[in-house]
């Protein structure tokens, strides 16, 4: 066996089972789930429908590259969305998912050969970052989150020595869990470092498509236009139907950025066997072409996080995320408890999940910045999600 596989870590969710093992459920309540950052939302009917429609090309190979249509359907959406003007054939991907691809990509970037390779990741952070860089043969590098500005990540914390051996820098605006959103002045100082030091930036925005202000969250290959970087050097963007959509079981998303970079990435997914078959393709632009359901879909979030989050403040340290489905909030001193034994407990007592913030970060610098935390996906619908923060705000009240 691959001796890398031994250096992964379990999943946030295997720790979560093992932790709410012999765990005896409460037969009053009626389970409700914050713990998985999986939409439930309805899929759009248009989608379904054209899912189908596209069933006729089953019997023959899609093409790595994907269709002509469904690469152009991308960048006229990144036009729209960002008013970034990418040519199709060069600087656009589709992958099956953000997650597949970030692995796929550090496999296609990171070169161990040297002995000293470094992927620079947040943290806390979506554990694909860490497993990616293992199993690429490098090391990770964790920088911290700064609850002082919204748990955006200092990045002045990162050594210059370890700025030296980066070759990949993982950034993740919205951020998971947090939700906070790289300003311009963030990108400026990220593009400087990676044009001293050599290293490819991934810029994770799946999330980009739910926020709470009127302004869109900036997004990388807007930033580096802002900035005069129209060759979208040493950048490539992840982006995701699953939550913009609510599909998150098409597997369906695609990169763009640096042509260099896309031409590497689509050798490496010719041979990865990476290609998007065509029904799911036929879904996907159906999909990129409409922003109606987007913007129904960004009300729903918007109205249950307006009435989620003030019942949740008046017991928690939390507020509203710049954008993302997640609340970050922070478990009460007066309680005693860690992280973990705050969820256990919720569990126990009202039949809520919600997920350790320490699960999702490592310690570095002898802390943990996710402990006494915790994560909740407010996926479900209002009704739902209203009923689990009244649960949540009893259990605290009870106990304090």
């Amino acid at each position: 066996m691959n001796p890398l596989l031994s250096r992964l870590q379990p999943y946030p969710f295997e720790r979560l089972r093992q932790l709410f093992a012999g765990v005896a459920l409460p037969a009053d309540y009626s389970p409700i789930s914050l713990g998985m950052g999986e939409p439930r939302h309805a899929t759009p009917a248009f989608i379904k429908e054209a899912l189908v429609a596209s069933l006729g090309g089953l019997a023959s190979y899609p093409a790595t590259a994907g269709e002509p249509r469904l690469r152009e359907a991308c960048a006229a959406w990144l036009q729209r969305r960002y008013g970034v003007t990418v040519e199709p054939t060069a600087h656009v991907l589709p992958v099956n998912g953000s997650r597949e691809a970030l692995f796929a990509f550090a496999q296609t970037v990171l070169d161990p050969s040297g002995g000293d390779a470094v992927a620079v990741c947040p943290n806390p952070f979506y554990q694909i970052y860490e497993g990616a860089t293992l199993l690429a043969g490098a090391t990770p590098y964790y920088a911290p989150s700064d609850p002082a500005r919204n748990f955006a990540v200092d990045w002045d914390s990162v050594p210059e020595d370890v700025w030296r051996k980066t070759q990949l820098l993982f950034v993740c605006s919205p951020g998971n869990p947090t939700g906070a959103v790289m300003p311009l002045a963030e990108w400026k100082k990220l593009f400087a470092l990676s044009d001293r030091y050599g290293f490819v930036i991934a810029s994770d925005e799946c999330y980009s498509e739910i926020y709470f202000q009127g302004e869109p969250p900036l997004g990388g290959l807007e930033a580096a236009a802002q900035l005069g970087r129209t060759d979208f050097r040493n950048l490539v963007s992840f982006t995701s139907l699953s939550k913009r959509s609510n599909v998150p079981g098409l597997r369906s998303g695609f990169v763009a950025g640096d042509a260099a970079l896309i031409k590497a990435f689509l050798l490496y997914r010719t041979y990865h066997g990476g290609a998007m078959g065509p029904a799911v393709q036929g879904a996907s632009i159906a999909a990129w072409n409409d922003e109606q359901h987007v913007t129904e879909n960004r009300a729903l979030y918007r109205k249950k996080f307006a009435q989620v989050t003030p019942l949740l403040a008046g017991v928690m340290d939390v507020k509203l995320p710049d954008a993302g489905f997640y609340l970050w909030a922070r478990v009460p001193e007066a309680l005693g408890m860690t992280d973990a034994e705050f969820a256990r407990a919720l569990l126990a007592q009202y039949n809520v999940t919600v997920l350790p913030g320490s699960y999702l970060a490592r310690e570095a610098g002898g802390i943990n910045p996710g402990a006494q935390r915790v994560r909740m996906a407010l996926v479900a619908d209002t009704e739902e999600c209203v009923e689990a923060a009244l649960r949540i705000v009893q259990f605290i009240q009870s106990r304090t």
